[in-house]
């Protein structure tokens, strides 16, 4: 396309640098969409030069926000002539033409002096070269005349893909006074959700997601409970995806054409989104994400999915979560809240940014099965608050609203008012509430609220006329004020000259410096996965604004130990402003090993660089108080004492002696895991959704402190916690319970039950008493399945998840490097294990 037909249209901004030298760029504007023209004058053997030509489609803030698109070379093709006495400058290359209009001043000459210089070599080198259309030497040097270079930072708003201090302040600063040349355009957000059942899509989705009388701009559509089935649990694939995602897609606005701009899955919970065609283009920086609240924090079972992108100016995150169960539950649900906001983290297409969490956008909008329930109400009279269309006195005892008044979870979200009966339990196919033997309290179980500014609720309702769910679905449709690129081209101007003015003045004061609240932080008795956190306060003191970072030490890759964070690990400090660091410590199963053996410390020393100023230096240390979680089976065994009853020096006597044949002999399992087991045989064999139904964070660290203390005979917690608990700890073991060595002949081997019962008895001592311990229980476990509802499948599914062995599955444990052939042999054996009875069978052999 020639250079012409697409100039006319454009605001172009220039970077001119010269190899070796120095840098500066000035902006050249038009009226309508953004481009970059970028001349870089890199000298080399010959003297080539080249003009780089940048583009992007809305206000540039940061280098990420433009692309290279094509390499002019300043050769003998190529002129340079300004046309009349506004600064429009014609660049000519072959037959090509590019016209520029530039803002008088400064950058301007510096550009027009830049280019003329390098053009002026390279006719210099070949005098003789007849080139044309010169620059007419009386205007140029009129542009040029008594112009001086200027510091490359005066103007990098925009170029460069990295930044620096002033950069950040200056897009910081821009951002802070978005309202001054900026303007807000509504569009509508349609949000939806719908908890299945693990049904088939029955029937037309119009009545739900084409009830506006208008389509709206956006489709952000949430389901739960997509496939219940074994198979979509164990390897999070099922056929329902593409059913459903074809109901939907039939069930959009018919008056608008819709673009799927992205579908995120964790088992059976999906997120939908569908935007207008024509704003498809404004939409970018698209992330999705997913996290696990199930059994140990991480089954896909509960938990989230999320969706996080840019439309225009504004950063909108979407949530869709399925919380735990159950009417007592209400405080776990409140965990999974918490649980999700920490760990769901997009990353930044700029690998040394932190990655952005839910609250860091500017909108976000939370759907799904939330699950809480109404509370202190009999069923009957629940039943008939409803039938009196007495909402607002029921909705006085639904748990979300109390948790969400006593800042429980939640915080900074709104929801509307909600003037809809609740939206479960029903008999499927039905209007019916729930008759079955369990009779559910009617609830609102299925909710829409949202966090930001410049939000406005059309409605909120739920679409009764759906039966194929024991869920109604409910929506929200929702006006969002978004901030567009239109700008105010004046406004704009004015704001940045006044910002790099200030800045000018400012760093002309002096360097930067900071004052601390405190430099020595000490973590005491810290235990295994168990949070702890302290605060640092970093108060900006000098006169001028900040660039912090927390800086790897001499040799070492990161900046702390992995059992430590610091929480912003960067950021910036205007003048007088302060930051709160958390310093949040957390010892899990990767660092629970070394620090159990005492071959690690909770000791470190972090390093907070300021860009421009001097570092400062952070002491960390603490006393770790060992536990069984993260022990080797084969220490344990030698412990008749709880472990932290015995002094470290004496564990790792005990560890060194175990060649001594003289030595004591050791237990036959570790009495942890006999304490464990021990609990559920007596009191579990019966529960139901045991191993699947996660416990209480609270009891785990109960437990955890019994086995590592006490030693009770009669452990604290529900069956969950306890269940949960055995989980942990088996997946926390520095060496499985068939060790990793074991592999490769496991899998070689798992279809030959003569050779799996080969590798079974040359395994190390303890570790085969263990697996013939666990297999034993398990077996039990199956004897009761009527009750408890486990079968071959809901166990071999675990062994999928946490890499350990049960009922003579073998699961490949390499980490990140494992091999993809490993992997496929891996998943294709327990696909095929998991579904046969005879499994069960093979175990009862050799048990």
């Amino acid at each position: 396309m020639p250079f012409a037909n697409r100039v006319d249209r454009s605001i172009w901004w220039l970077t001119v640098s010269k190899a070796a030298d120095r840098s500066s760029k000035i902006s050249i504007e038009d009226l309508t969409e953004s481009k970059a023209v970028s001349t870089w004058l890199n000298t080399h053997v010959l003297f080539i030069f080249r003009l780089f030509i940048y583009s992007h489609r809305r206000m540039a803030i940061t280098g990420d926000d433009v692309r290279l698109d094509e390499i002019i070379p300043i050769s003998y093709d190529f002129s340079l002539a300004v046309v009349g006495a506004d600064t429009r400058v014609r660049v000519t290359f072959f037959e090509e033409d590019l016209e520029l209009k530039l803002p008088f001043g400064s950058h301007t000459r510096l550009f027009l002096s830049e280019v003329n210089r390098a053009w002026s070599g390279k006719i210099h080198i070949l005098h003789d070269f007849p080139y044309q259309e010169r620059v007419k030497s009386e205007v140029r040097d009129d542009l040029i005349r008594n112009s001086q270079p200027i510091l490359a930072n005066k103007s990098q708003m925009l170029g460069m893909p990295q930044f620096g201090l002033r950069d950040n302040l200056i897009k910081c600063e821009l951002l802070k006074k978005e309202d001054a040349y900026t303007y807000i355009k509504n569009y509508r957000f349609f949000l939806g959700t719908y908890n299945v059942n693990g049904q088939n899509p029955k029937e037309s989705l119009s009545p739900w997601l084409a009830s506006t009388a208008t389509p709206p701009d956006f489709y952000l559509v949430g389901f739960q409970e997509l496939d219940l089935s074994k198979e979509a649990f164990l390897f999070n694939d099922t056929p329902k995806e593409p059913e459903w995602m074809l109901a939907v897609y039939k069930g959009l606005h018919p008056d608008a054409k819709y673009a799927l701009v992205k579908l995120v899955r964790l088992v059976g919970i999906m997120l939908l989104f569908y935007v207008k065609a024509e704003h498809a283009a404004h939409i970018s920086e698209v992330e999705a994400e997913t996290v696990g609240t199930g059994v140990m924090g991480r089954m896909g079972n509960k938990g989230a999915v999320a969706i996080r992108f840019q439309f225009h100016n504004s950063d909108i995150c979407v949530v869709n979560s399925h919380l735990a169960a159950h009417t007592e539950e209400f405080e776990r649900r409140n965990q999974d809240f918490k649980d999700i906001c920490r760990r769901m983290q997009f990353s930044q297409d700029d690998l040394t940014l932190p990655p952005l969490t839910i609250m860091k956008h500017n909108v976000v909008l939370w759907l799904g099965d939330l699950n809480y329930r109404i509370s202190d109400l009999e069923v009957d009279h629940v039943k008939d608050l409803i039938a009196k269309k007495d909402f607002e006195s029921l909705y006085n005892h639904d748990q979300l609203k109390r948790q969400m008044d006593e800042e429980v979870v939640f915080g900074g979200f709104t929801e509307g008012e909600i003037d809809f009966q609740p939206t479960y339990k029903y008999d499927t196919g039905s209007d019916q509430w729930d008759t079955s033997e369990k009779c559910r309290v009617p609830a609102w179980c299925d909710r829409i609220l949202w966090r930001g500014k410049n939000i406005k609720q059309l409605h909120y309702q739920s679409h009764m006329t759906l039966k194929t769910s024991d869920h109604k679905p409910v929506s929200s449709l929702l006006e969002i004020g978004v901030r567009t690129p239109v700008v105010n081209e004046e406004s704009y101007k004015r704001t940045f000259e006044e910002i790099v003015r200030h800045i000018d003045r400012m760093e002309n004061d002096c360097i930067p410096s900071v004052s601390l609240s405190q430099r020595e932080f000490l973590f005491q008795d810290v235990k295994f996965m168990q949070h702890q956190a302290k605060t640092v306060t970093v108060y900006n003191d000098g006169q001028v604004p900040c660039q912090f970072e927390f800086i790897p030490k001499l040799d070492e890759p990161t900046y702390c130990k992995p059992w430590l964070t610091a929480n912003p690990a960067k950021g910036f400090l205007a003048q007088g402003a302060s930051v709160d660091i958390d310093l949040e410590l957390f010892v899990n199963r990767s660092t629970a090993p070394d620090l159990n053996s005492g071959q690690q410390q909770l000791e470190d020393i972090l390093v907070l660089h300021l860009e421009r100023g001097k570092d400062y230096f952070i002491s960390i240390t603490g006393n770790y108080l060992p536990s069984c979680f993260g022990s080797s089976l084969s220490t344990l065994c030698l412990l008749r004492e709880p472990i932290q009853d015995m002094p470290l020096e004496t564990i790792r006597e005990l560890v060194r002696s175990l060649s001594n044949p003289e030595t004591d002999k050791p237990q036959e399992i570790p009495k942890e895991i006999w304490m464990m087991v021990d609990h559920l045989f007596r009191y579990a064999k019966k529960q139901e959704e045991l191993f699947q139904q996660p416990g209480l964070r609270s009891e785990f660290e109960e437990i955890r402190d019994c086995l590592d203390t006490v030693g009770l005979d009669t452990l604290p917690g529900s069956n969950h916690s306890v269940a949960e608990a055995l989980l942990l700890f088996l997946d926390a073991l520095p060496e499985p319970v068939i060790p990793f060595s074991f592999y490769p002949q496991c899998l070689d081997s798992c279809s030959d039950s003569s050779q799996c019962r080969q590798i079974i008895s040359v395994l190390p001592q303890c570790h085969k008493n263990v697996f013939n311990y666990l297999t034993a229980f398990l077996q039990e476990l199956l004897k009761h399945s009527a009750h408890n509802r486990l079968d071959v499948n809901i166990l071999g599914r675990l062994t999928m998840h946490f890499h350990y062995l049960f009922l003579c599955i073998f699961v490949c444990r390499f980490g990140e490097h494992r091999p993809v052939s490993m992997e496929s042999r891996t998943r294709k054996f327990i696909l095929h294990k998991t579904r046969s009875v005879l499994l069960y069978h093979r175990v009862s052999s050799y048990c």
